[in-house]
């Protein structure tokens, strides 16, 4: 054999030989960590969750619709396949979150007080399946399930912090008079008021305050007629505490230049008008049940409780004509969270 072709020959053995290696190197990096390979992080579980929406609807721009948002980050950021059942009237609650077990979805969310004994007819009939429901206690569920989770909010706490807003502006612009439009009267709207007017007399002592439910939380404008009501009687804020139907309290605020507050979601988009929000995170509350559902932390008949203090509910962004009352309400919300504040009221006298 020609002494140049051994060299050759050897030549292409080695370069061989470097690229074996060379693959060899590249599957132990991909087994150490990183973006896959068998040593790396396990892939999170897929799971299906659910949303079964209260007769709100999801242009409620709030409530509802805050819900829905937290099932679809938790199917962007976390895999989940999810779907949302709406509810036209209750009547739909017992039949929608039963589809959903049927259809062995691993998490189905029950949004809203008034779904407590559909949630647990349902929950009785599938002990397997787990649920999770906003604005009702676990124990409160006839019954007392095993497999519902409670998701509950100091609403009272974003109220006061509301109120307090309210009185400091209606002192300083000579108004007498702030109010609250109610959708139906149950307890996290009462919270909600309850707090507020708290923090608008503890802000203002000589304020008035007004409150009318309009025991609907759709039909917008019964909601405007009562603003509109409370408005001829003096009242410069109004804070809408009705889901949809607070929409048109609002419009009704715009329409006679007084000063609104929003609910449950940031409504600072409506305008000028809206002095703050009080804000309760339902989206959060639902992306981080179904995180635990998926994790394998998620615990019935217990609940979870959204505070000031862990940033479940707060403040939303302050309007131009309450702009120099941000830093006092900064203060007065680290009082709260500190503790120092814990004499809010949650029931509506």
């Amino acid at each position: 054999m020609p002494k140049s072709f051994r060299f050759f020959l050897l030549a292409l053995i080695a370069a061989l030989a470097l690229g074996i290696a060379a693959c060899g190197d590249d599957d132990d990096d991909g087994g150490g960590g990183g973006d896959g390979g068998g040593g790396g992080e396990a892939e999170a579980k897929s799971i299906k969750a659910g949303v079964v929406t209260d007769i709100g609807g999801l242009n409620d721009r709030s409530f509802n619709f805050l819900a829905n948002k937290g099932l679809e980050d938790a199917e962007s950021e976390l895999g989940v396949e999810g779907r949302v059942l709406i509810s036209k009237s209750n009547g739909d609650y017992v039949p929608n979150l039963t589809t959903l077990a049927q259809q062995q979805f691993d998490l189905s969310v029950s949004v809203g007080f008034l779904m407590g004994e559909a949630t647990a007819t349902v929950a009785g009939k599938f002990p397997s399946n787990s649920f999770a429901i906003v604005d009702f206690p676990a124990s409160g569920l006839k019954g007392k399930p095993k497999n519902v989770e409670g998701l509950l909010f100091k609403e009272q706490e974003a109220g006061y912090l509301a109120g307090y807003l309210a009185g400091l502006w209606a002192k300083d612009n000579n108004a007498t008079t702030v109010s609250t439009v109610g959708g139906q009267k149950i307890p996290p709207v009462d919270h909600y008021i309850a707090g507020f007017k708290k923090g608008a007399t503890d802000a203002n002592s000589g304020i008035k305050t007004l409150n009318a439910y309009s025991q609907d939380f759709v039909d917008q404008a019964k909601c405007k007629e009562i603003a509109l009501d409370q408005i001829a009687q003096g009242s410069k804020v109004i804070f809408q505490v009705a889901g949809q139907c607070g929409l048109g309290a609002l419009d009704a605020a715009k329409e006679k230049g007084v000063q609104g507050i929003g609910v449950d979601a940031d409504q600072a988009y409506l305008g000028d008008h809206i002095l703050t929000s009080a804000l309760k995170k339902v989206d959060v509350a639902v992306f981080d049940a179904i995180k635990r559902a998926q994790d394998g932390s998620f615990k019935g008949g217990t609940d979870v409780i959204a505070t000031v203090e862990n940033g479940g509910v707060g403040l939303g962004k302050i309007g131009s004509a309450g702009e120099k009352y941000a830093d006092k309400m900064k203060e007065i919300t680290d009082q709260i969270a500190a503790g120092e504040i814990a004499d809010i009221p949650d029931t509506v006298k």
